[in-house]
């Protein structure tokens, strides 16, 4: 009886930590996606700079020069969109791989070439993705169409866990993650898409420009921007798998690493910026 009180009490524990860290989490990245700009990009180089420390140091490479030649850049992309040179990104993509080759070439035999394809995927995988965040924030009412970013990954997590306890019974990808489920999948899926349907009146009545069907335009944009949010949340846990670890870090308690909390918006960010510009292209 004692002991299974003692699990009661560290599953409260740990389920108040986990809120209390989301409500934290939703203050700070609400508020920096509110008010755009520098805010909004020094907390977008903070989360990659953070992604990318995990993921190398999962690849056993977060303290070598090709790291700190990562992070450099990570940086210097987050310049590049902050002062809108668009022009330079991909000459710094190309300098970035250059240096990368220099070091492999300068250290031989010390790096490999995977340590250098780490390094580059890292960089491109966290910082490149997320930072479609604040392309898509500095569009003309670019805070509303950036909740469409949250509204496919967190909304189709939400969905998906809701409707896998329920009525979840044949396993998705059981070898990579057991706790998924077809109807899962499909009602994670369904409930971006009512979600952003719903959010389709509310962006009409406060911020829409132009003539358009909102309703099932968003519904259209989540239901496929949720796609990604799977395969984000799925490739995380599958690199997890591969090197026998839990979580990436213990950096947000009760939830773990940065790449744990942000998998599924990696994909997604970079799938609704071009979905919302092709859609909207006319009005944009």
């Amino acid at each position: 009886m004692a002991e299974s009180n003692n699990q009661k009490n560290e599953k409260t524990k740990s389920f108040l930590v986990r809120l209390a860290s989301t409500v934290v989490l939703i203050a700070f990245c609400g508020g920096a996606l509110y008010f755009g700009g520098w805010i909004l990009a020094l907390l977008l180089l903070f989360i990659s700079v953070c992604g990318v420390f995990e993921l190398l140091r999962v690849f056993g490479i977060h303290k070598s020069a090709m790291a700190v030649t990562t992070y450099i850049f990570v940086g210097i992309y987050d310049v590049l969109l902050i002062f809108d040179w668009g022009g330079l990104i991909f000459p710094a993509f190309i300098l970035f791989l250059l240096v990368l080759l220099t070091i492999y070439v300068f250290k031989f035999p010390k790096y490999e070439i995977k340590h250098m394809i780490s390094s580059f995927f890292s960089f491109f995988y966290v910082a490149v993705c997320l930072g479609y965040i604040y392309q898509m924030r500095c569009m003309e009412q670019g805070f509303w169409l950036a909740v469409l970013i949250l509204i496919c990954s967190c909304g189709n997590d939400m969905s998906a866990y809701l409707v896998g306890i329920l009525i979840g019974k044949h396993k998705m990808f059981p070898n990579l993650s057991p706790k998924k489920s077809v109807e899962g999948f499909i009602g994670g899926i369904c409930g971006a898409a009512l979600i952003g349907f719903g959010y389709g009146f509310i962006f009409e009545k406060f911020a829409a420009y132009g003539d358009f069907n909102y309703p099932v335009l968003f519904a259209i944009i989540c239901g496929l921007g949720a796609l990604p949010a799977v395969v984000g949340d799925l490739a995380a846990s599958g690199i997890k798998r591969n090197y026998g670890i839990k979580d990436y870090s213990h950096l947000i308690p009760g939830h773990g690493g940065i790449l744990d909390r942000f998998d599924s918006m990696i994909f997604t960010a970079p799938i609704v910026y071009y979905l919302v510009t092709f859609l909207l292209h006319t009005y944009i």
